[in-house]
């Protein structure tokens, strides 16, 4: 035998050798690409925990490098773009930032439809995500999920009634907001919620519809003095947020891994994501009637005048889905179904 058939009988030898060897399993780091500051409730109670226990049940193979504030750049209302064109892996984001490119999940912002219930309408959004799957091309939904829901935070308006906001400027996120403020005869200025506080200090705004948990994050308490809201915690709407991956990236990772994202994405994820919201706003109106702000809790005929007042809002959305082949009465039917079934899911 050659010398070069011994090279090559050891090439050989050794190729099969290598192939036999168990191959070790590749990191994979992801990036998530959010609006708000590392100091929110969001990112520090929310992103934080879930991403650590993702990276622990897949023993460190996957790490998620999260990115608040913008960070990677752009305005919030891109982050959409940004993952469905794969420039960021994932983000979080608040859907209503992209007008009419969430129809289907609107329905859960609506009001007198979201109720008082972040938990019970994080989980019906799950039941229901099969007919909100048309909505989110180009992604993968690992959840969605509501904040405790819009309240009302002004600078010096304690509104009792619709009447008495007649002609303010309020912040809204969403058209769904929007509509919400137009029916209550106010006006709707649509902005980011990191704009909010400037625009309250300089008086863009009267006030807006936005949770009390983001009173810490953003300091509200040194701009408003009056914090509103509904009989039993009734909440003017509310907002729907995504927490998605690009689709090709999803596709892209191993079928264990996969798994390992539904698992920390499932119906008690949710039912924790409610709570944590649900105590982060309790924490934010804590904080604001502590700095001496005034939280105003409607008397029930008082809620019911607004509560009359908004109805026409969820007509007004199914007229408008409805044209794009959207059952919108059904999905309005069928959303108040699933979160009264769920209610008291925290």
């Amino acid at each position: 035998m050659t010398m070069t058939d011994h090279r090559t009988a050891l090439g050989a030898l050794l190729g099969g050798v290598l192939l036999a060897m168990p191959v070790a399993a590749q990191d994979i780091t992801l990036t998530l690409h959010h609006f708000l500051g590392a100091q929110a409730p969001a990112h520090s109670q929310m992103l934080e925990p879930w991403a650590e226990r993702i990276a622990e049940a897949s023993d460190g193979r996957v790490r998620i490098e999260i990115y608040p504030s913008m960070t990677l750049g752009g305005r919030p209302p891109e982050l959409v773009n940004q993952v469905r064109d794969g420039v960021v892996d994932m983000i979080w984001t608040l859907n209503g930032y992209t007008p009419g490119l969430f129809p289907r999940s609107e329905v859960f912002e609506l009001p007198n439809v979201f109720g008082n219930d972040p938990a019970a309408a994080n989980l019906a959004m799950r039941a229901m995500m099969d007919e909100l799957a048309p909505d989110f091309a180009g992604t993968e939904v690992l959840f969605l999920h509501s904040h405790a829901g819009n309240a009302i935070q002004t600078g010096s308006i304690e509104a009792r009634s619709p009447a008495d906001l007649a002609g303010r400027d309020l912040r809204t996120p969403s058209r769904t907001g929007a509509w919400a403020i137009e029916a209550l005869g106010g006006n709707a200025i649509a902005m980011p919620v990191p704009e909010l506080p400037q625009a309250l200090q300089r008086g863009t705004v009267a006030g807006a519809l936005i949770p009390w948990e983001i009173i810490a994050p953003l300091q509200l308490q040194e701009q408003t003095d009056f914090q509103i809201e509904g009989h039993d915690r009734y909440r003017f709407g509310t907002s729907v947020f995504q927490v998605s991956m690009n689709q090709a990236r999803w596709d892209s990772l191993p079928e264990d891994i996969r798994q390992i994202f539904r698992d920390h994405s499932d119906e008690a994820w949710l039912a924790e994501v409610g709570a944590i919201w649900r105590a982060a706003d309790d924490r934010g109106i804590g904080l604001a009637v502590d700095a001496g702000n005034t939280h105003v809790t409607l008397t029930e005929d008082e809620t019911a005048a607004f509560r009359d007042a908004l109805e026409p809002v969820v007509q007004r959305w199914i007229d408008d889905v409805t044209p794009q082949g959207v059952d919108g009465a059904g999905l309005v039917a069928r959303a108040r179904d699933a979160i009264a079934a769920q209610a008291g899911s925290e």
